[in-house]
C-alpha cells in the first residue's frame, strides 16, 4: 500500500457511501447484535497518541450530536489510538491467562515495539454506519506494518490474524480511528449532515509509539504487554 494511493481510496470510501445514503434515507434494520464482543478482549498493535485539539473539538460535537441517541457508540476521548494490525478478534476474559505461544508472539513484536509512527492529514470517512478519522501513514510505518504483518502470517498466531480479517484486506488499507459505531443500517439524517460540514477538514497529524496490547473493542480497556 502505497500512502498517495489512500486519498483515492478514501475518497471513493465517501462516495460510495454517500450512494447509499441517498437510496436509504432512513437508518434501515436496527443492529441486535454488537459489532464486537463488548465485554471481551483481543490482541491488537498500535498507538495511543496525544489527541489534535480539532479531533477533540469533532468528538466533543459529535457527543453533543447524538447524546440522546441510544444507538450512538461514540469513542470516548481517553481511548483515542489508531491500530497498527489488529491480531486476534475479542477471544479473552479480563482474567485469562493467554496461551503460551504469545511467548512468540512477543519475540516478533520486540522488532517494532516502541517504534514511533506518523499518520498525517487525518480527515472523516464514512461508511454506512460508521465514521472514522483516517490518514497518511509515512512511507516507515507502512513497510513496518507489511514486515510485521508477514512474520505474523508465517507464526502459530496466523490462524487468528486471518480470523480476525475474514474476507478483508490482509492487512486492511484504512489507517485509522473508528470515532462512531452506530447500531442501525445506516447513521441517521443529522449524523450524514455533521459529516458533509466537515468531510473536507484537515484534522491534523498524530505520531505515537507503537505498542501490543490486550484491548477492548475500542482501547477503552488498554492492557500493554510487557516485552
Amino acid at each position: 500500500m502505497k500512502p498517495f494511493s489512500l486519498p483515492d481510496i478514501y475518497r471513493s470510501t465517501n462516495l460510495n457511501t454517500l450512494g447509499l445514503w441517498a437510496d436509504n434515507a432512513g437508518i434501515g434494520e436496527i443492529r441486535e447484535e454488537n459489532y464486537y464482543d463488548p465485554v471481551k478482549l483481543a490482541l491488537a498493535t498500535g498507538i495511543k497518541p496525544c489527541m489534535p485539539f480539532l479531533v477533540s473539538q469533532l468528538i466533543e460535537e459529535l457527543n453533543e450530536l447524538t447524546r440522546d441517541d441510544p444507538l450512538a457508540d461514540i469513542l470516548p476521548v481517553h481511548s483515542f489510538h489508531f491500530t497498527f494490525l489488529p491480531l486476534t478478534l475479542p477471544l479473552y476474559k479480563a482474567n485469562d491467562r493467554l496461551p503460551s505461544k504469545v511467548e512468540q508472539l512477543k519475540h516478533i513484536w520486540a522488532g517494532y515495539h516502541s517504534k514511533m509512527i506518523v499518520i498525517r492529514n487525518l480527515r472523516l470517512i464514512a461508511l454506512p454506519s460508521q465514521l472514522l478519522l483516517a490518514g497518511i501513514p509515512d512511507e516507515p510505518a507502512i513497510a513496518m506494518r507489511q514486515s510485521f504483518c508477514e512474520k505474523i502470517l508465517e507464526s502459530e498466531w496466523k490462524d487468528e490474524l486471518l480470523m480476525r480479517h475474514g474476507n478483508s484486506p490482509l492487512p486492511a488499507p484504512f489507517w485509522h480511528s473508528t470515532i462512531l459505531r452506530y447500531s442501525a443500517a445506516f447513521i441517521p439524517a443529522t449524523v450524514r449532515e455533521f459529516f458533509l460540514e466537515r468531510q473536507e477538514i484537515d484534522f491534523g497529524d498524530v505520531v505515537g509509539e507503537l505498542t501490543l496490547a490486550r484491548i477492548s473493542y475500542n482501547w477503552e480497556k488498554f492492557d500493554p504487554l510487557g516485552i
